[in-house]
C-alpha cells in the first residue's frame, strides 16, 4: 500500500505543481466529511483523497540535494495519515459493534411500554408446537412499568447475598436457586449441597418486610396473608422460614413479568412455563478465566436451549450509574437495536433467530440482571425454587 501511494505521489510531482492542500475539495474536514470519513466505501475514498493530498504537501521540488529528506518525510507523513484514518475507521466500527444505531430503551425514560414485532424465523418449526403458546407473532418489548425499582433493588439484595457464596474467576457469574448452580472459581457448584445450612442465613426478614405479596402460593391461612399484606410481617411470620419468602418474591416477580408477555404475544400466560435455567447473573469487568466468562458473543436462546419460546431480563442495576458498558443489543440485518439497562426494566423477546442478541462487555463497576426463561412445553417446565 505504500509503495503504490509512494509511486502515485511522484507522479504528480512530475505532472503539476506542487501547491500545498490542507482541505481537499471532495473531503471537507469538518462538516459532512466527517461521516464520509467514517463510512464504508467513504472511507477509503477519504483514505485515498487524503494521501493523494498529502503528497502535494512538500512546496520544493526534489532536489539533488536533498532528496532522502524529501523521502523519509513523504514516508512518515503516509504513515501518520493511514494510522489516523485507522483510527477513525476503527472508532466506526466499535460504535456500531456497540450497538448505538438506535436505543431502543434510554436508561433515563421511564417507559410505560415499548413493542416491536418482527417477523418469526423458522426456529419453532423443528420442535413440538403448542397452539395458543408457540410464537406465530414475533417481537420484542421492553417495559418499566411491571416492576418497581425499590423490588428491583431487593432482588438484587439476595442475588448479592448469594453470590458472595462464590463467584467466577472470571467476569461472569452466576447464581441458579432452581438447580443451586453458583459459580465457584473456573467451575460450578451446588448451592444447596456445597454449603447446606449456610443458605439458610444469606436472607434477612428486613429483605422481604415491607413487600407487598399479590400471589402467595403456600400453605398459610388466609388470614396469615391478609396481616402480611397490610405489611404486618414481623407480626404474622410464625415460623415461615426465610427462604420460604425468597420463594414468595421471585415466583410473584415471575408471574407479572409472564402475564405481561402473554399480553404482548396474544396467548394465554396459563399456557407457559417457567423452564431452565433461569438465573442470577453479575458481570463485572475482570478478564474471562474461561469459556463461561464470555458472555459478549452473539447467540439465539432458542439454538443454545432448546425449550425455550419466550425469554425475558429483569434488569437490576443501572447502566452508567453502576457500570458502563453492557448494553443489551439485538443485531438486525443492517443495524443494531440497543436496551440500556435500568433497575426495574424488563425487557422480553421471542427465543428464535429473529431475536439474534449479545451483550456488550462491561467497562467498569458491575452489572446485575436475572434472566428469566418459558416454554410452552410443559414436559421442560419447572418450579418456584424452595430453598430447604
Amino acid at each position: 500500500m505504500l509503495r503504490v501511494f509512494v509511486n502515485m505521489c511522484v507522479y504528480i510531482q512530475k505532472e503539476r505543481s506542487v501547491v500545498p492542500v490542507l482541505a481537499h475539495d471532495r473531503v471537507p474536514l469538518v462538516s459532512g466529511g466527517v461521516k464520509q470519513l467514517l463510512g464504508g466505501w467513504g472511507a477509503v475514498k477519504s483514505f485515498a483523497y487524503l494521501g493523494l493530498s498529502l503528497c502535494s504537501l512538500p512546496s520544493a521540488k526534489k532536489s539533488k540535494g536533498q532528496p532522502e529528506s524529501w523521502w523519509r518525510w513523504l514516508k512518515a507523513a503516509l504513515l501518520l495519515s493511514s494510522a489516523a484514518v485507522g483510527g477513525l475507521l476503527s472508532w466506526s466500527y466499535l460504535s456500531t459493534e456497540d450497538g448505538v444505531t438506535e436505543v431502543l430503551a434510554h436508561h433515563r425514560d421511564s417507559l410505560q411500554d415499548k413493542f416491536i414485532e418482527v417477523p418469526c424465523s423458522e426456529d419453532y418449526d423443528s420442535h413440538k408446537r403448542f397452539e395458543g403458546c408457540t410464537p406465530r407473532k414475533c417481537g420484542r418489548g421492553v417495559t418499566d412499568a411491571v416492576i418497581t425499582r425499590e423490588e428491583a433493588e431487593r432482588i438484587r439484595r439476595i442475588a448479592e447475598r448469594g453470590l458472595a457464596l462464590g463467584g467466577s474467576d472470571g467476569g461472569a457469574s452466576i447464581l441458579d436457586l432452581h438447580s443451586g448452580a453458583l459459580s465457584l472459581g473456573k467451575h460450578f457448584v451446588n448451592l444447596y449441597r456445597y454449603f447446606g445450612d449456610k443458605i439458610q442465613d444469606i436472607f434477612t426478614e428486613e429483605d422481604f418486610a415491607l413487600y407487598r405479596i399479590y400471589q402467595l402460593r403456600t400453605k398459610l391461612s388466609s388470614k396469615e396473608v391478609i396481616m402480611v399484606n397490610e405489611g404486618e410481617y414481623r407480626r404474622s411470620r410464625r415460623g415461615v422460614s426465610r427462604s420460604m419468602w425468597c420463594c414468595v418474591l421471585c415466583s410473584d416477580v415471575r408471574q407479572r413479568i409472564q402475564q405481561r408477555i402473554a399480553q404482548a404475544f396474544g396467548i394465554s400466560s396459563a399456557s407457559m412455563y417457567l423452564t431452565k435455567p433461569t438465573f442470577f447473573s453479575r458481570i463485572n469487568n475482570t478478564e474471562a478465566k474461561t469459556t463461561h466468562d464470555e458472555y459478549w458473543h452473539p447467540h439465539v436462546d432458542k439454538v443454545t436451549y432448546g425449550s425455550f419460546d419466550y425469554t425475558s431480563l429483569l434488569y437490576l442495576s443501572d447502566y452508567t450509574e453502576d457500570f458502563g458498558g453492557g448494553r443489551f443489543v439485538f443485531m438486525d440485518t443492517g443495524s443494531n437495536k440497543t436496551i440500556e439497562p435500568r433497575a426495574g426494566r424488563v425487557s422480553f423477546f421471542t427465543s428464535g433467530s429473529e431475536n439474534l442478541h449479545r451483550v456488550e462487555k462491561v467497562h467498569w463497576g458491575t452489572r446485575y440482571a436475572i434472566t428469566i426463561s418459558f416454554t410452552c412445553n410443559p414436559d421442560h417446565g419447572i418450579g418456584d425454587p424452595v430453598l430447604t
